[in-house]
């Protein structure tokens, strides 16, 4: 195993192919950085603690946070939620300061703290921290773990600690030493904090109980082999120990008074965070007793700046026969200052929220809140994704956090030299407005279904759509759009069918190409069938249909605005547009619609390939000699504007119609056969299908009548009968097809368009 390790610490010296996460810039020795932590997470080679992630003991379980300094042992590639069970969709945060002794818990420390929940929930949406990977995780209604969080304020509640039923492993010398209380206390005094100010409970609700220094909490009955927040140091720290490793930095579970398998109103998700920060810089305490909190935080390095095999390491380091000789001829004086450096350059935690010091309370420790906010950033992750410890997770329980355990890339700022004053640094690689922190990575499970950018630990998200335009081309060329290139972090993922099952999903490509033709969208990666008859659409195991690439050709001359969107597998969806110059003559100016065309020129119009062939004939229908020129057929597009599932049963789908001339004709949306199968939904059969294409019935229709070009939108409803079947899914595939004639005398022509719908609830 340690050759293991040594390989992955020290990887060889050849050019390492760049997996650029797209919202961070990397230097070389970062990308080194990231190469080695993607390893470790695929491959959990560190050892594993004794006791963590997720356990049960009499009867209750619980999501644990183990103390300790690797990675642990575990399986990411197995990481999954077979069964669909709950998420979170949105967090309802209540801070709980247990502290009913001295006041022991600082306030600025729970200012700090507080500060960090009230950022957190400001910024519920964004993509630049590390709340936004979590979305990609989904139940089996498709809901996804969302980054909504509402923080509902903080309070410092003073009921005393009850008897003491448990032992501290190691506590604090009087009277620092306050007591040891049991997670089955906890939860008592939980429910009656809950009952006395009435507050919401829920699948939506999560409450954060935070206990201060002196204050051990055990999830048994303690003691030097018990399973504490606590463990018997012995005069340092000695990572392998069993009492070091049964102990724990922060936990989470909850209380399920029905024993709902997918928790209910009356179900209270909480979290514990013990004061695990030490008491470094805290006058209130005795020097012997201002121990780091590094433990659970690996802190102590710049992964920026660190060359190959460079890793801090998890203990002070050894000293040599010759430095233990130098080190036996040093006065009591010249020792302290000796322990003093060695520990400074040693492993040591990081305070970015360390204020100048001394503080007004002459002390130098504000900065020890930033530990108790990192295992918050843990446990709010950790419930989101897994509320009930049944969720996602591997098969060795470990939960999203586990999985990229103390890994901190990338560093935004602050500095890794740990000051006199603190025995801390002040890195920070997250910021929230104007405030820093020092996170955990969370595991990115898109990372290992798709190559780019597969980077496993990422504290944010990107989403950069692009392309590159091609040169001008003249009109009738076909030209090609390349989505590939974009940087889409939540690429890959799972999702769940209608029935259960658990099927991969991808990002979806929206290409406008600006000419009033109907967009073109679908999955990545690979590329559709559209002028492309040949291709195999998405070859399995990619969901179909495919548009991250697609050709287009256009009819008319003039320079066209070609918009691609994505949208990810957590939501987010982005847009960019350029221009692409097609040489040609102009469309003919009397079939401009209203909104449309390209810059600089009549309306482009490219001719469906679905549309009937014009035909020829001389006035009244007969023969003159000379054939009257075809009248072409007219140009329409129609798609639907509305996304929202919901919206759509309950108001109508918005279908929005373009079209250049007077025109007669239908909308009609259709399902595919097999899923109305399923559903029980009944129609007529959808005819004249191009071939290959699924069978389907029409589900909703709509009469389309224009008396000039331009553009509408039309609501289509559905019968109350096939709304009530559809509204018990999740997300819905439809086919949009428009049928439209125009008002030609001699040759009237019909043009008809399919596009495709998604509706999420």
């Amino acid at each position: 195993m340690v050759g293991v390790i040594v390989m992955l610490i020290q990887p060889p010296t050849t050019t390492i192919p760049a997996r650029r996460s797209p919202a961070l810039r990397r230097t070389a020795s970062t990308r080194l950085l990231v190469f080695v932590a993607l390893l470790v997470c695929l491959l959990g080679v560190f050892a594993s603690s004794a006791f963590g992630k997720i356990t049960t003991l009499e009867g209750h379980t619980y999501g644990v946070t183990p103390r300790g300094l690797s990675l642990g042992e575990g399986d990411p590639a197995g990481f999954e939620n077979a069964e669909g069970h709950a998420v979170v969709k949105s967090s309802n945060v209540y801070a709980i300061y247990w502290d009913p002794t001295r006041y022991f818990y600082h306030g600025d420390w729970q200012h700090v703290i507080d500060e960090f929940f009230s950022n957190v929930g400001s910024e519920s949406g964004k993509l630049s921290n590390v709340f936004a990977v979590d979305t990609q995780y989904v139940d089996k209604e498709n809901h996804r773990s969302g980054y909504k969080i509402t923080f509902r304020g903080a309070y410092t509640d003073t009921d005393p600690y009850p008897t003491r039923s448990c032992t501290d492993p190691e506590p604090l010398a009087p009277p620092n030493a306050v007591t040891c209380v049991t997670d089955t206390q906890i939860q008592e005094e939980l429910k009656s904090f809950i009952a006395q100010h009435t507050l919401q409970t829920g699948m939506n609700a999560v409450f954060y109980v935070l206990t201060p220094p002196g204050v051990t909490v055990c999830l048994d009955n303690g003691g030097p082999s018990g399973r504490c927040s606590d463990y018997q140091t012995s005069g340092e720290l000695k990572v392998t120990e069993e009492h070091f490793k049964r102990s724990f930095c922060s936990y989470h579970s909850a209380i399920n008074p029905t024993e709902s398998i997918e928790g209910d109103a009356s179900t209270v998700l909480y979290a514990v965070v013990p004061w695990i920060a030490g008491e470094l810089g805290d006058p209130n305490f005795f020097t012997n007793e201002q121990a780091s909190g590094y433990a659970c935080q690996d802190g102590g390095w710049d992964p920026s700046s660190k060359t190959e095999g460079e890793k801090r390491e998890e203990k002070k380091k050894e000293k040599n026969a010759a430095e233990e000789e130098t080190f036996s001829k040093m006065d009591k004086e010249e020792r302290e200052k000796q322990e003093k450096k060695e520990a400074l350059e040693g492993p040591h935690q990081e305070e970015p929220n360390q204020k100048p010091c001394p503080t007004q309370d002459g002390g130098c420790d504000t900065g020890l809140a930033d530990l108790i906010i990192n295992q918050i950033a843990v446990e709010q992750q950790n419930i989101t994704t897994d509320p009930l410890m049944d969720s996602w997770h591997d098969p060795t329980g470990g939960e999203l956090m586990d999985e990229c355990r103390n890994v901190f890339a990338l560093v935004e700022g602050g500095s890794v030299t740990a000051q006199e004053t603190t025995g801390a640094g002040s890195l920070f690689n997250q910021t929230f407005g104007t405030d820093s922190y020092y996170l955990n990575d969370t595991f990115n499970l898109a990372a290992l279904e798709l190559q780019y950018p597969g980077v496993a630990c990422i504290n944010r998200v990107a989403l950069e759509p692009q392309f590159t335009a091609p040169n001008q081309i003249n009109a009738n060329e076909i030209v090609g759009f390349d989505g590939m290139e974009s940087d889409v972090t939540l690429d890959a993922g799972f999702g769940f069918s209608p029935n259960g099952e658990s099927h991969p999903t991808y990002a979806t490509f929206t290409w406008d190409f600006g000419d009033g033709s109907a967009p073109v969208s679908g999955y990545a990666p690979g590329a559709p069938s559209v002028n492309s008859p040949g291709v195999s659409p998405c070859a399995a195991p990619w969901e179909a249909p495919c548009a991250a690439s697609t050709y287009h050709s256009y009819q008319y001359g003039g320079t066209y605005k070609v918009t691609l969107t994505v949208t990810d597998i957590g939501g987010d969806t982005g847009s960019v547009t350029k221009p692409v110059t097609i040489i040609g003559p102009p469309a003919p100016s009397s079939t401009t619609p209203e909104g449309g065309g390209p810059s600089g020129s009549a309306t482009p119009a490219a001719t469906p390939a679905s549309q009937s062939s014009p035909t020829s004939a001389g006035p009244g229908g007969s023969a003159t000699g000379s054939p009257a020129p075809p009248t072409p057929a007219p140009v329409v597009s129609g798609f639907a504007t509305s996304k929202s599932l919901k919206k759509a049963l309950s108001g109508g789908l918005a279908v929005h119609y373009t079209t250049n001339e007077q025109v007669a004709g239908s909308i009609q949306v259709l399902l595919e056969s097999s899923v109305a199968h399923r559903l029980g939904i009944h129609g007529s059969n959808a005819t004249g299908l191009p071939k290959g294409a699924p069978a389907s019935i029409v589900v909703g229709t709509a009469v389309l009548v224009t008396t000039k070009a331009g553009h509408g939108t039309i609501h289509i409803k559905f019968s109350s009968r096939t709304a009530a079947r559809l509204a018990h899914t999740r997300k819905l595939k439809l086919t949009l097809r428009l049928f439209a004639r125009n008002a030609s005398r001699q040759s009237p022509q019909t043009t008809t368009v399919l596009s495709s719908i998604v509706l999420n609830r």
